[in-house]
């Protein structure tokens, strides 16, 4: 008595019972045609289900290493863009002070850069230090003070959370902290 590959009993029309096994009909599923096939083509067969798996796990531990570095780049490049906007604010305002004295009233603010302050002091020497009044990398104006807080002057942005105080991206960035 035999039996095929799933267990089933094999059978013939005289006995019930058959002497020769069933074979699979597909040539690349039988290990003598798995032998037969040259390495060369049995490359071009593809990948087998564990390959496949392996290169999937690997792909799942690479993201969750990865992906959370990646998602904080924009909100560090966002801080380092604050900072270097703050240094050319500074630059302009000094250029300002160079030409007429003083630097704008907190009234005039940051606008005195790029348009003409009308409201006293009106400067003299006035001319175009700005293109515009300047936004932070989160789209709001920078806050400027005269008399400043920890200098003579202070530009500053409240962070990504548009709030004073935090911490990491939500930090106060300000004129303070640069090297001037």
């Amino acid at each position: 008595m035999q039996r095929n590959r799933t267990g089933k009993l094999l059978e013939s029309p005289d006995n019930n019972i058959t002497t020769t096994p069933m074979t699979s009909f597909h040539p690349s599923r039988s290990s003598a045609s798995r032998r037969a096939v040259p390495p060369a083509q049995r490359r071009l067969l593809g990948f087998t289900l564990i390959e496949l798996m392996v290169v999937i796990v690997i792909l799942g531990v690479l993201g969750t290493l990865v992906v959370p570095r990646l998602m904080n780049k924009p909100d560090e490049a966002r801080v380092t863009a604050a900072r270097t906007n703050i240094g050319q604010v500074m630059q302009a305002l000094d250029m300002y002070r160079l030409d007429n004295q003083r630097y704008p009233t907190a009234e005039q603010g940051l606008a005195a850069l790029a348009v003409r302050p009308t409201s006293a002091p009106v400067p003299n020497n006035w001319k175009q230090y700005l293109k515009e009044a300047p936004l932070d990398p989160w789209g709001r104006p920078y806050v400027y003070l005269n008399p400043g807080i920890k200098g003579e002057i202070d530009v500053l942005s409240y962070g990504a959370d548009g709030q004073q105080g935090g911490e990491g991206v939500n930090a106060d960035i300000g004129s303070w902290s640069l090297n001037r």
